[in-house]
């Protein structure tokens, strides 16, 4: 089988392919100062609750943003797995040209994103991705990577306000009864979730305007399917987007 890592700012996403079936994933806190032997013991543990030994791993791939962990989830993956992961980076095939004026500026998982909208679901096309950060991809008919937007992403906005504002309590990001709060919760709940909305509005419209009426809009990330729900500007919700982009990235490359 073949695991699957995405390793963001926030959070560590997994998954195991039996070919082309997807199989468990999982969704972890990224936490920057493990040893690869935390990381390695942390495998194990998922596959053994999922029912798995470690040598049904055959294969890994991962996409990193987190230069510090992308070297100890790679040792992690050698030494507790006995596989050496394909880390995608300028060197691997992706099938997906970069427009972007330096390509090596591109985030791994961003090139991944277009990856998996270009076979799965053709262009053109706007990935959302509710990261750390909210960024908006841009994928031409060809299937090529043209750039994108990127903007603070709601839990840094929650954190900034609950940082900076003495008054204001750290919310749960989660729908409030009504738009228009009658409390502090709720009211801050409305803002994040609701002007988020707004802005994911905005910018798939303006998206369309350059990319054309048939663009299609692919949210994924950790809240796409919370933001989904509030608007009709998303098309398809795919939160483990990333690692169905890594499983196609390694068929490309599993005879180079």
């Amino acid at each position: 089988m073949l695991l699957a890592i995405d390793v963001g700012n926030s959070n560590i996403t997994l998954g195991l392919y039996d070919l082309e079936t997807p199989g468990p994933r999982w969704r972890l806190a990224t936490v920057h100062n493990r040893t690869a032997d935390e990381y390695g013991l942390l495998l194990d543990d998922l596959l053994d609750h999922a029912g798995f030994e470690t040598d049904a791993v055959t294969a890994v791939v991962m996409a990193s943003v987190v230069p510090p962990l992308t070297s100890i989830l790679e040792e992690a993956a050698r030494r507790y797995l006995g596989r050496a992961p394909l880390v995608v980076d300028a060197g691997v095939k992706t099938g997906v040209r970069i427009r972007y004026d330096d390509p090596k500026q591109v985030g791994a998982d961003r090139v991944v994103d277009a990856v998996a909208i270009k076979a799965l679901y053709g262009g053109p096309a706007c990935c959302v991705d509710f990261g750390t950060a909210t960024t908006f991809d841009a994928i031409s008919a060809e299937g090529d990577y043209l750039g994108g937007a990127i903007a603070p992403g709601i839990g840094i906005a929650a954190d900034a306000l609950f940082q900076r504002a003495a008054k204001l309590p750290r919310v749960d990001l989660v729908r409030p009864p009504a738009l228009i709060g009658k409390n502090t919760v709720h009211s801050l709940q409305s803002g994040l979730l609701f002007g988020y909305v707004s802005l994911v509005e905005g910018m798939v419209e303006r998206f369309k305007k350059e990319l054309g009426p048939t663009m299609k809009t692919i949210a994924t990330g950790g809240l796409a399917e919370t933001v989904a729900k509030e608007t009709t500007s998303i098309d398809v919700v795919a939160p483990w987007l990333t690692l169905d982009g890594l499983r196609l990235i390694h068929e490309m490359n599993a005879g180079a």
